[in-house]
């Protein structure tokens, strides 16, 4: 099964020109990574066993060598998703994440996990989604559980951080998704998973990650996340943080309400009262959606800047945020690129880096984010 991201993101590859590409950095000045790090912050950001592996002269390997000159940190796109590890009951297949990480090792660079269980019926496997769980389904399904989580946090010990659970709330109605291991195991799937998580993987540092956002539209989702948060903490659950995808601009969704709808005092809010709960942040996904700005690439290179310096600023307010991750580097390769189409047909200009991998406002925004931020002791 194809994730939809690396769907989405490849066909957008392929449809966009070859050019001729800048230099991935200008070595004279200081990489993101080196301004987060200054101040106690680990950045990064998503990569695919692609652009991991790629061949000399290719596009993925000019962006691969943007990706080692600014980030400390690498997630894997897809590749350590169940249906990219696990194409049936019995098989582990490691050969793709196992490539990302041995990118990551080779460069002295940190590795996050991602994830060990998607809580979202569209993205299980089709095997998984029709699991005889037999006359026991309890048991059954958390055998099965386990023996992934296991199996997979044993596999990558070098992984400082893993979302343990993606998108198990509903963003419309703020309550838990339900799946085949719901069904079969009743609410107490979830937390199985941190349990087993903390046995499999004792040092990394384990989050809950999902995409409620600072846009008008997630009331609900945050709200569910919330009481979910809040049941994790008075069950015992070993959770330590939430990751935190953000996905900002344009609702962050399919619509025509505008680009900038954030709602910033609910969001601090919300902040407010997931660290209260004792719990770290990490911005795990980051990127800024330009569907609805103008056409021209320079005011909506202006407009995905001065908004993700916002956003970033807010969050760096945060003493217990110490992690950012960008969901890639470059526009050439942003899943935005084919979910949700510009009215225009537009390729959309969502990164730090555009298509030809030359550094766009956004990243100047980024940095100066970090240089403003107050330093704090980087935990992983």
């Amino acid at each position: 099964m194809i994730d939809r991201r690396a769907f989405l993101a490849t066909t957008a590859a392929l449809a966009m020109p070859m050019a001729a590409y800048a230099a991935p950095r200008d070595t004279n000045r200081p990489s993101l990574n080196s301004l987060a790090a200054s101040k106690g912050i680990l950045f990064g950001t998503a990569i695919s066993a692609g652009q991991a592996t790629a061949r000399a002269g290719t596009a993925e390997e000019q962006y691969r060598a943007v990706v080692l000159a600014e980030c400390g940190a690498l997630v894997c796109e897809n590749e350590m998703k169940w249906p990219a590890l696990r194409p049936d009951a019995a098989t582990f297949d490691f050969s793709r994440s196992d490539a990302i990480v041995a990118l990551a090792q080779g460069h002295g660079m940190k590795m996050r996990g991602h994830t060990l269980l998607w809580h979202h019926p569209d993205w299980f496997p089709r095997w998984l989604t029709d699991y005889d769980f037999g006359s026991r389904p309890a048991v059954e399904g958390e055998r099965v559980l386990q023996a992934h989580i296991r199996r997979v946090g044993e596999n990558y010990p070098q992984v400082v951080s893993w979302d343990v659970i993606n998108e198990a709330v509903d963003a419309d109605t703020g309550e838990r998704r339900e799946t085949s291991l719901s069904r079969a195991m009743g609410p107490e799937v979830l937390d199985v998973a941190f349990h087993t998580a903390r046995e499999a993987a004792p040092k990394a540092r384990l989050l809950y990650n999902d995409y409620m956002s600072w846009e008008a539209g997630h009331e609900n989702h945050r709200a569910g996340v919330l009481k979910l948060l809040e049941g994790f903490k008075a069950r015992g659950v070993p959770i330590d943080g939430l990751g935190v995808q953000s996905h900002i601009g344009s609702g962050n969704a399919d619509n025509s309400v505008g680009f900038d709808t954030a709602q910033e005092t609910q969001w601090r809010r919300f902040l407010d009262e997931v660290t209260g709960m004792g719990l770290t942040l990490e911005i795990t996904e980051f990127d800024v959606h330009d569907k609805n700005l103008p056409a021209d690439p320079v005011v909506r290179d202006r407009e995905v800047a001065a908004l993700g310096r916002r956003y970033l600023d807010l969050m760096l307010e945060y003493p217990q945020l110490d992690t950012v991750m960008a969901w890639g580097m470059s526009d050439r390769y942003t899943w935005l690129q084919g979910r949700w189409p510009r009215a225009d047909g537009l390729p959309k200009r969502t990164n730090p880096y555009d298509a030809e991998f030359k550094a766009k406002p956004l990243r100047e925004a980024m940095a100066a984010s970090f240089q403003a931020a107050a330093p704090r002791p980087q935990a992983i």
